[in-house]
């Protein structure tokens, strides 16, 4: 076949299936003989060379000869035809061409003689068309794909050569080209670059560029080519930095283990030849922008670099001219790669680095005080080491960002500021109202738990009290404490929280009245309820929202009458638990106190939700979303529980590819935000067949205790231990995860109920299966573990909210949890089953499916075959609409070991068919494999599967053979001479 380039053969292909679809186009319009040439550009380690090895791979699959040349950089000194003496050497080695080379003996100077003998232009006429000679005879042989690597480093020959191929009449041939070049190589005076605008003129020419991958592909690369789950921060700060570029990417995953910062040394020695090739003057410009960071105006660096303008521009134009800095329309540079600014960075000398950043911070000071420039004034001024003014410079940050609803950014600059506090003498520091640590240090805290840092939210709470004094001023002591509660109870630290509230509260009287109390006793009636003080948090629920209506606090009123909707009668799913929220949202939005806001709406789509619901919950959802956003509150808790309840409902209602959509945009904006952002999406992935989500749903517990991340670890691994039939490890996921949200009051989660259905399940089929081999006391076993299981969903079902039994949801896990039980204790139960299916009726469409199917096996073991049938079509036409591999998967196994034959009549199966099953059936009678099929028909094995599943099923056949037969049988295809 020759060689298929094989650089990258270890390194995945993600982020390229338009670019390889393009080029899978151009080989199969090679192989019918229209024949044309790819010029594939891209940035260094942007993927050009994993792109074309995978582009060969198919060639080669599809009976093509695949031969590549490489353009090496020898400088001046380059050897003629380099790629293509590469070329003609493989083509020689192979005995099917031998024919083809002695027709044409000119090439053989170049595989011989060198190139002595080419040199006159006759010569050189000559060996050029007993190359495009050779080449046509070739691809009469076998459909021929020229693969040309580097073209940037090419030679004059090899140019001159390849520009007489494509432009007289190579092309015409069964014979592609595909031929790549560095686009952030090619200066102005690139010898290249004349000949790219002569060949994209040609007809069969056609240029492809390839722009870095999108944040979501680097993630799945990187997670590809580690072994081991990656933490998502380390994931995350490799998509930020690698900025599209695979190399850059796979450079800094393998220097996650040592330990380094900054850009790791090989890959700062790669980043940095260009920049020396640069002229001195060029290269002092660059170090100076470096200091500005990724973005400099052009008359900043003007003022800070210190050079006439003249010899300004010409080192801009340099540097521009070489991809090292890209001129905006703004009259701004910026580094073509944050990685190369870093690599410049980096190589500066500490002296020179902070006179540079004290140059740029009194020039931007020199501008005026803008609020928006703080930030930047702050940096430099740091780096610089005039601390007094880079502690100003960022509490003015931090005020723009709270303007602006930026927490993240706010935090951010607190805490340099309270970094910067100790070294600042106190006639240097900022004065007046607030300006004081304990008082940053808690508007500190309340940043981070805007921004969804709930754990740093809470140290820096505990450094505010750590910092109070003995003679501090009650109300600030209260403050302090009751801002700790409630962080603790956003991370589920519960007793704590409850001693903490019980200190503030104790610390200021209730007469007289005072907004601090209010406050206070809101956050002691929630910490009071989570540890089952039921009867204290009502109490101090109530008294509080009387004194909030006394002192006109609405913020406060609403807050109150929110945790009064959740804990007091029926809840937030009964009538006067709505009124309250309806109440406390209008509340919330006449104070402009975003935060109790958006815990209104969030509570107003957990009362739909718990009602059996779904639906209903996503215009409030909707509604809460948008507000957070509009706030800057999108990482703060309440707005994460709206996302993963969003989430949820559309994988609940079977809206499957708009879950994954909305997780993925969710994981861009909130990448942090762990099992918030990818929990349905992660159900979603384990439904559809992908084991890998086990991985990724492992990936989650790793760092400190998240309650999320934990639930929706424990679900994704305990179903994917089931679908294994594996009840040990199903049953250990299940108990350890109830065990880790298991209250400090003992209460065990909701999710229990869902969490013990799901172990019961593989728990039967390990009664099931001993007990069909006759293990009698093995099955028992097996059965004493489920009355176990079924007996926790029991108890946490009969008790939800307020004592009450759970709702819809609850309850149909429940009845799916019985049905399993009687499974496993005596085999399956067609009216459990039965129960189960309309339970989830409610809204669940993927559960209501696999409840279907242990309906439709427990009809079948009681006789009732047609009524099996029924729902075996019934589960099979969910599991297709959803995707869901496993599902179908099962189904079709039951149809055929039952005999449920539930095909339409014979006349009809041709229309039933999808024009690609009509193709999969095809190349089933030709006798090819799934992997095959999918070669040939450019689909993956596994699809390729799925399809002939779907065959089977709807041609009612128990074989692959038999579905052939049945196929010729009925004219759905007919007998092709050359099938063997």
């Amino acid at each position: 076949m020759g060689s298929v380039p094989q650089a990258s053969s270890v390194t995945p292909v993600v982020g390229r299936d338009a670019e390889l679809e393009r080029l899978s186009g151009v080989l199969e319009r090679a192989r019918r003989g229209e024949a044309r040439a790819v010029l594939l550009a891209g940035d260094a380690g942007v993927g050009k060379t994993r792109v074309l090895d995978e582009a060969g791979k198919r060639a080669a699959a599809a009976g093509m000869t695949v031969v590549a040349g490489h353009c090496v950089d020898l400088g001046d000194v380059g050897l003629p035809y380099l790629p293509f003496t590469e070329i003609l050497g493989v083509l020689a080695a192979d005995e099917r061409f031998s024919a083809a080379l002695a027709a044409h003996p000119v090439v053989e100077r170049l595989l011989g003689a060198g190139t002595d003998a080419v040199r006159d232009v006759d010569a050189r006429l000559r060996l050029f068309e007993g190359i495009a000679g050779l080449l046509a005879d070739v691809a009469e042989v076998a459909p021929l794909l020229l693969v040309l690597e580097d073209l940037h480093w090419a030679d004059q020959s090899s140019r001159d050569l390849l520009r007489f191929l494509l432009g007289r009449g190579v092309l015409r041939h069964r014979l592609a080209v595909f031929a790549s070049y560095r686009a952030d190589d090619l200066h102005r005076r690139h010898p290249l670059r004349p000949l790219l605008a002569e060949l994209v003129r040609l007809p069969a020419v056609e240029r492809l560029e390839l722009r870095p991958l999108a944040d979501s592909d680097v993630d799945r690369l990187v997670r590809a080519l580690e072994q081991r789950p990656l933490p998502d921060a380390t994931v995350r700060r490799i998509v930020e930095r690698a900025e599209g570029n695979a190399f850059y990417a796979e450079e800094l995953l393998a220097a996650t283990d040592t330990g380094a910062g900054g850009v790791p040394s090989g890959l700062a020695d790669v980043l940095l030849i260009r920049f020396e090739q640069l002229s001195d003057t060029a290269q002092q410009v660059l170090r100076t922008a470096a200091v500005a960071g990724r973005r400099v105006e052009h008359d900043l660096l003007r003022e800070a670099v210190g050079l006439p303008e003249e010899a300004l521009e010409s080192a801009l134009r340099e540097a521009v001219g070489r991809q090292l800095l890209v001129a905006g329309d703004d009259d701004t540079y910026s580094f073509r790669h944050a990685l190369a600014r870093e690599a410049v960075y980096a190589d500066l000398l500490p002296g020179e680095r902070s006179r540079l950043h004290g140059a740029f911070a009194r020039l931007l000071a020199g501008r005026g005080r803008r609020a928006e420039s703080a930030a930047e004034r702050a940096h430099h001024y740091r780096e610089s080491h005039d601390l007094a003014e880079a502690l100003a410079a960022s509490l003015e940050a931090a005020d723009h960002a709270q303007r602006v609803g930026a927490p993240a950014e706010e935090q951010r600059h607190l805490e340099a500021a309270l970094d910067l506090w100790p070294a600042v003498g106190a006639e240097a520091r900022p004065s007046g109202r607030g300006a004081d640590r304990v008082t940053l240090t808690l508007r500190a805290s309340a940043a981070a738990a805007h921004a969804g840092e709930l754990h740093r939210a809470v140290s820096l709470a505990r450094s505010a009290l750590a910092e109070l004094g003995q003679d501090a001023d009650s109300e600030l002591a209260a403050r302090v404490r009751y801002t700790l509660a409630g962080n603790l109870l956003s991370v589920d630290s519960l007793t704590a929280a409850f001693a903490y509230s019980s200190e503030a509260l104790a610390m200021i009287p209730e007469e007289p009245a005072s907004v601090t109390w209010v406050w206070a006793a809101a956050t002691h009636a929630m910490a009071a309820r989570h540890i089952g003080r039921h009867e204290t948090a009502l109490r101090v629920a109530r008294r509080a929202l009387s004194v909030a209506e006394e002192l006109g606090v609405t913020d406060a009123q609403a807050d109150l009458l929110i945790s009064l909707a959740v804990f007091d009668g029926g809840g937030r799913r009964g009538p006067e638990g709505r009124e309250r929220l309806l109440r406390a949202r209008e509340l919330a939005q006449s104070s402009g106190n975003a935060a109790v806001e958006l815990r209104a709406l969030f509570n107003l789509a957990m009362g739909c939700y718990e009602n059996g619901e779904p639906a209903e919950c996503l215009p409030w959802l909707t509604e809460g979303l948008d507000r957070a956003r509009r706030a800057g509150l999108l990482s703060s808790p309440y707005p994460l529980e709206m996302r993963y309840l969003r989430l949820l409902v559309l994988y609940a209602l079977g809206r499957w590819d708009e879950c994954v959509r909305a997780a993925r945009a969710d994981a861009e904006v909130l990448p942090a935000a762990g099992g918030y952002t990818v929990g349905p999406a992660l159900y979603v992935a384990l439904a559809r067949g992908d084991l890998a989500a086990a991985d990724r749903a492992r990936a989650l517990l790793e760092g400190p205790f998240d309650w999320m991340a934990t639930l929706v670890a424990g679900i994704v691994l305990t179903d994917a231990a089931a679908l294994r039939r594996d009840p040990e490890e199903a049953v250990r996921r299940m108990r350890s995860t109830v065990a880790a949200l298991t209250d400090e009051a003992g209460t065990r989660p909701d999710v229990t109920v869902r969490l013990a259905a799901l172990a019961l399940s593989a728990v039967a089929d390990a009664a099931v299966g001993l007990r069909l081999t006759g293990d009698e006391s093995g099955a028992r076993r097996w059965a004493d573990t489920a009355t176990e299981l079924v007996e926790s969903a029991r108890a946490v079902a009969g008790r939800g909210q307020n004592d009450t039994p759970q709702g819809p949801e609850g309850q149909a896990w429940l009845a799916r949890a019985e049905a399993e039980w009687i499974r496993a204790k005596s085999g399956p139960d067609a009216a459990a089953w039965s129960a189960a299916v309309e339970a989830f009726t409610y809204g669940d469409v993927h559960e209501r499916a696999r409840c279907r199917l242990r309906y439709a096996e427990a009809l079948v073991a009681a006789g009732r075959r047609e009524e099996a049938a029924e729902e075996a079509r019934a589960v099979r036409e969910t599991a297709d609409r959803l995707g869901a591999v496993p599902l179908r998967e099962r189904v079709d196994a039951l149809v055929r070991r039952a005999r449920l034959s539930d095909a339409p009549p014979a006349g009809d199966r041709a229309g039933v068919l999808t024009a690609r099953e009509q193709d999969v059936l095809r190349l089933l009678a030709l006798g090819r494999s799934n992997r095959q099929i999918g070669e040939e028909l450019f689909i993956s094995g596994k699809t390729a599967s799925v399809h002939v599943s779907n065959i089977l099923a709807k041609l009612g056949a128990s074989s692959r053979g038999e579905a052939v037969a049945v196929a010729y049988r009925e004219g759905l295809i007919a007998p092709e001479p050359s099938a063997s």
